[in-house]
């Protein structure tokens, strides 16, 4: 059995963050894009996730170029393109409400982690449009339409990761608006339509994307579930994408781990207060990298084949988020833990030892289950 915890079990990162950081800032272009790999595409959330890595890393003007290259590349309509390639957008691309949105996440994050507070004016137009621009896709009932074609034709799927990605992001540029003094009513009233949604209405969702784990934790992650909800939701597809010393399947019904997703399971489970089972989680990743400290993107279970061979920033800033809500490396360790997040709260992890019966994942039970289900060993895979 493990408690919710106030702090991790160590008190020092078990990833070499100076090193990861180098690999993102190595694929860095001088404009400041961040690609998926050397050579490789852009999209606009991988984008800002590789730079809140570099800003974990210490790299503060490179992520700044990083936010840069966004506000430039910014559509007049608010939006970005789904995928570049060389700085122009690939054939196909279309416009993707949650691509669109997460520049919100990622402008906050550093502002908590340097206090800059004039940039945090500086980005605060390219927010809002982005932010204008999603809201005009939500539903009547409360989801949001996941993308706009090249045409202007929209495409009326709503997607659960999709949509409880733009609810951490509404929660952010509300943040910020108010760090700015700035009155966004209309966002809130979104954001609490989208919460509902989330919460209440998962036939609104398409449902053929539940057998990817991203649907499983981030409502989770993005703090649309909370307290109970939150570790129940955890609790009930456990045995479904979560396999002992390897790591968490990208798809249920396929035999392949990704480090990006158990980094965000990582996340999941500390922003409810779950260090403990978290830290463990993180263990299972910790030996599948390179030498150069690049974290693969994924490997086949149980015959250990490295899939993709491709090395990925946005996974290596995965891992990094992941490091510092664990061990707390910024200030910004705390944006993703519910706590952090009015006004639907959960209680103080400082309280959570004052008399009052916590919650319990019983993650090493969890674990042998499936351990035994699949014929595996609880042991990390080497």
């Amino acid at each position: 059995m493990y408690r919710a915890t106030t702090s991790p079990r160590t008190q020092y990162p078990l990833v070499d963050v100076a090193s990861i950081a180098e690999f993102i800032l190595s694929v860095q272009k001088q404009d400041g894009e961040i690609p998926w790999s050397k050579g490789g595409k852009t999209d606009p959330w991988d984008h800002v996730e590789s730079a809140m890595g570099l800003t974990i890393g210490g790299y503060y003007q490179e992520a700044r170029k990083a936010y840069i290259w966004s506000s430039r590349s910014q559509l007049d309509d608010g939006s970005w393109w789904s995928y570049y390639m060389e700085g122009c957008p690939e054939k196909g691309a279309y416009k993707d409400s949650n691509m669109t949105t997460y520049i919100a996440v990622g402008v906050l994050h550093y502002y908590l982690a340097t206090g800059d507070s004039e940039f945090l004016r500086f980005m605060w137009t390219t927010v809002c449009k982005a932010i204008d621009y999603v809201i005009e896709l939500q539903a009547a009932d409360g989801e949001i339409f996941w993308a706009k074609r090249a045409d202007g034709s929209i495409d009326k799927i709503a997607l659960l990761t999709g949509s409880s990605s733009i609810y951490m992001s509404l929660n952010c540029a509300l943040r910020i608006a108010s760090l700015l003094g700035e009155e966004k009513p209309h966002w809130e009233v979104a954001r609490m339509r989208l919460r509902r949604a989330i919460r209440h209405k998962p036939y609104l969702f398409d449902q053929s994307k539940s057998r990817y784990s991203m649907d499983w934790y981030y409502p989770v992650l993005c703090g649309a579930l909370t307290e109970k909800e939150a570790l129940t939701r955890i609790e009930r597809s456990w045995n479904d994408f979560a396999i002992a010393g390897w790591g968490v399947l990208c798809v249920s019904d396929t035999p392949w781990v990704t480090v990006a997703e158990t980094s965000e399971l990582v996340i999941s489970l500390a922003a409810i207060g779950e260090f403990e089972a978290a830290e463990i989680v993180f263990e299972w990743i910790l030996d599948k990298k390179y030498e150069d400290e690049a974290f693969w993107t994924g490997v086949t279970v149980p015959d250990g084949e490295i899939y993709t061979k491709e090395k990925t920033t946005w996974t290596a800033a995965a891992v990094l988020i992941a490091a510092d809500i664990l061990y707390g490396l910024t200030p910004a360790s705390r944006l993703f833990s519910h706590s952090f997040w009015k006004p639907y709260p959960v209680r103080n992890c400082s309280d959570s030892h004052k008399g009052t019966k916590t919650q319990r994942i019983d993650l090493p039970a969890i674990a042998l289950a499936q351990a035994r289900r699949t014929g595996m060993s609880f042991s990390p895979f080497i």
